[in-house]
């Protein structure tokens, strides 16, 4: 089987007053398969989210190469790179600032609609649709986010991240500034949807006990680097790092 996502050699670093920092992800490889979800966890500063926005084109790489479904997307730009969002979409751990405060859900939900050019008519049937399908009343197209709850507005961030049926998501932190039951309840629709779909999902964590519930895949990082991979169980049972069995200790 082909890869849906291959990540070779990535590396970010960022200056500081003129100066280059130390690499905040050094010279990560993998590979992600279709409908595989592959978690990748590691401390707070292991450089998992700034690998995700990397790999999410968010911000560019400093050195290495990222390709979907064999194309290397590293340095697209312009409509080439919008092409290329219609194959995946990222959550992000703050729903509520991924979403414009001006603007109702259902208008944030229904953007992308709207750039693939649907009608009005359109747009409302299925921005009520993918929200029925996350599990929230149609009627929630009409509120701010504002209005609605942490766990509601992430649902709504779900929806609008499936508008386009991506065959991708990646979700940087998705349920971390959730209470355990609204977290408990997006992870089952997460799960859901992945199997009703058939997507893969790239899930950036912290949580060890969520990851091992989740994916069938785990990457752990420390400092940049990437230090142990393979099966869940076979790492969260067997784990090779000294790093990795102090995090394992940590949590479960």
């Amino acid at each position: 089987m082909e890869p849906l996502l291959e990540v070779k050699h990535l590396t970010k670093t960022f200056k500081q007053n003129g100066r280059e920092e130390a690499a905040a992800v050094d010279n990560l490889s993998f590979c992600l398969y279709p409908g595989e979800t592959l978690g990748i966890v590691g401390e707070s500063g292991s450089g998992k989210s700034t690998a995700a926005k990397a790999i999410a084109r968010l911000i560019d790489v400093t050195d290495g190469e990222i390709f979907l479904q064999g194309e290397n997307i590293t340095h697209l730009r312009g409509r080439a790179l919008r092409r290329i969002y219609r194959k995946y979409q990222m959550v992000f751990q703050s729903p509520a600032g991924s979403f414009d405060p001006r603007r109702t859900l259902g208008d944030g939900i229904g953007e992308s609609l709207k750039n693939a050019g649907l009608s009005g008519k359109e747009r409302k049937r299925r921005v009520e649709e993918l929200l029925f399908q996350c599990g929230i009343s149609p009627e929630y197209a009409r509120r701010y986010p504002h209005e609605v709850s942490g766990g509601q507005c992430q649902r709504a961030a779900i929806a609008r991240a499936l508008a386009i049926e991506p065959e991708l998501l990646i979700c940087d932190e998705a349920t971390s500034s959730l209470d355990v039951t609204v977290q408990k309840q997006v992870m089952e629709l997460l799960m859901r949807l992945g199997e009703e779909k058939g997507m893969a999902f790239l899930f950036i964590c912290h949580d060890l006990a969520l990851v091992q519930k989740f994916c069938s895949r785990i990457l752990v990082m420390q400092a940049g680097r990437l230090v142990e991979s393979g099966k869940t169980e076979d790492v969260i049972l067997h784990p090779k790092e000294e790093y990795t069995k102090r995090l394992i200790d940590a949590v479960l």
